[in-house]
């Protein structure tokens, strides 16, 4: 069964062209590469013969990963979430309780996760201790250093 994530129309998109890719561009790739080492000869000591099916096979489970991913993707229409706690596609301002400093992060599928652009997974521990929480609320996050507190300063949508 495949996992439920929740994506932007943006990013569904791009996780849809990016699947589109590997089959329609990257499989036929593989198979004629495969056909090109088939032609040098012997099978049994052509190296190049093996790289290119383990190649294949690689390419045949990242394709099955991706469709998985795809058909679990749900797309938020965002003008109907709910403001008043954080949720995927929620945007977040909070404040670290031990340094004072202030970030503010959009919680996504982890397909879209960017943090150059402030957009944080929903799995990572920040996104996962910051689910559920409403404004003034407290967050406690188990990081690799320890345990780090944030306060939820603000929630919205765009």
């Amino acid at each position: 069964m495949s996992k439920v994530s929740y994506y932007t129309p943006e990013g569904l998109k791009k996780l849809k062209d990016e699947l589109n890719k590997l089959r329609d561009v990257e499989r036929p790739k593989a198979s004629q590469a495969i056909a090109d080492a088939r032609d040098k000869g012997d099978l049994s000591e052509n190296a190049e013969y093996d790289a290119a099916k383990e190649a294949q096979g690689l390419l045949e489970l990242r394709i099955s990963k991706m469709e998985e991913v795809v058909s679990g993707a749900r797309v938020i229409d965002e003008s109907q979430l709910d403001t008043s706690k954080v949720l995927v596609h929620s945007h977040v301002r909070i404040k670290n309780v031990d340094n004072g400093t202030e970030v503010k992060y959009k919680l996504v599928a982890q397909s879209e996760a960017d943090l150059k652009t402030g957009k944080i997974s929903v799995d990572s521990p920040i996104g996962k201790g910051l689910l559920g929480k409403v404004v003034g609320d407290t967050a406690e996050v188990e990081v690799p250093n320890g345990k780090m507190k944030f306060e939820i300063l603000e929630i919205w949508r765009e």
